[in-house]
């Protein structure tokens, strides 16, 4: 691994973190095998197809827990152990950067980016769904429908904002 991440990156912080994000992919593979005993134990069938209308839940709601959960004020003492803050980042969310060693910081840049952040939801919502498909219906739901009322407060403050000009 030493001669590997030499190659790759001569800097020595480089090479941590490459260690750090062999790590990562090792925990999500354990974790998505995980998610896959689960399904077999249960003799849960995986669907021939997604539905669309389940696809499109899904998407929205991986979108609007990753943001909250990587850039949303008040999810940020679930990230401070591996963050460090930078500023507002604009309505209810942050900016933070990873801090720590190789591990620490690795899970500091997962915790701190949405589309990273993205990946190991849709495992999860997919794995769930496969489990406990009308409960993960339900939260899936409730989180597009979160989605979609922050798009329209987002979209009031903005026509607000227009108005008063």
């Amino acid at each position: 691994m030493r001669r590997v991440g030499e190659a790759y990156a001569p800097e020595h912080q480089h090479q941590d973190r490459l260690k750090g994000h062999l790590a990562a992919v090792v925990a999500f593979g354990a974790y998505t095998a995980a998610w896959g005993t689960v399904a077999a134990r249960r003799k849960s069938k995986a669907p021939d197809s997604f539905a669309p209308w389940d696809v499109l839940l899904t998407g929205a709601a991986v979108f609007r827990l990753s943001r909250l959960l990587s850039k949303g004020s008040v999810t940020s003492p679930l990230r401070a152990p591996f963050t460090r803050y930078e500023s507002a980042a604009g309505p209810a969310e942050v900016s933070e950067s990873p801090r720590g060693g190789a591990v620490t910081s690795t899970v500091g840049e997962l915790v701190t980016c949405p589309f990273c952040l993205s990946v190991w939801l849709t495992t999860t919502f997919t794995g769930a769904r496969l489990v406990w498909p009308h409960a993960t219906r339900t939260v899936t739901g409730a989180l597009t429908s979160l989605a979609l009322a922050d798009t329209l407060q987002l979209g009031y403050d903005g026509w607000q904002q227009k108005a008063a000009e």
